[in-house]
């Protein structure tokens, strides 16, 4: 029904930028928030950022001042500016996004992108 394409994620050396995308596609009448998450080895996966339709953010307090989140509502993609990187922001990043998938039913279902890796090494 909903399919993610991530991209941007690579090998960076500390101090570096990357920018991630995330674009949804598929079965979409509406989507709510939208949001990035992280998964190094071995740990829980955690919340990075988040944003809403309306442009409200929230962020991670390990990347305040860091990194952005900004989206395109009419691409219904999700975007991650990271810059100032530290080898402690190498994982998975997921995008995930709150969907309206029929204009007949009002429910919202959080859907996961396939997660793309971010390495951070000299």
């Amino acid at each position: 029904q909903v399919q993610f394409v991530e991209s941007g994620g690579g090998l960076v050396q500390p101090g570096g930028s990357l920018r991630l995308s995330c674009a949804a596609s598929g079965s979409i009448f509406s989507i709510a928030s939208m949001g990035w998450y992280r998964q190094a080895p071995g740990e829980q996966r955690e919340l990075v950022a988040t944003i809403t339709r309306g442009g409200n953010t929230n962020y991670a307090d390990s990347v305040k001042g860091r990194f952005t989140i900004s989206r395109d509502n009419a691409k219904n993609t999700v975007y991650l500016q990271m810059n100032i990187l530290k080898p402690e922001d190498a994982a998975v990043y997921y995008c995930n996004a709150d969907i309206q998938t029929s204009y007949y039913v009002i429910i919202y279902t959080t859907y996961w992108g396939q997660g793309i890796q971010v390495t951070v090494s000299s």
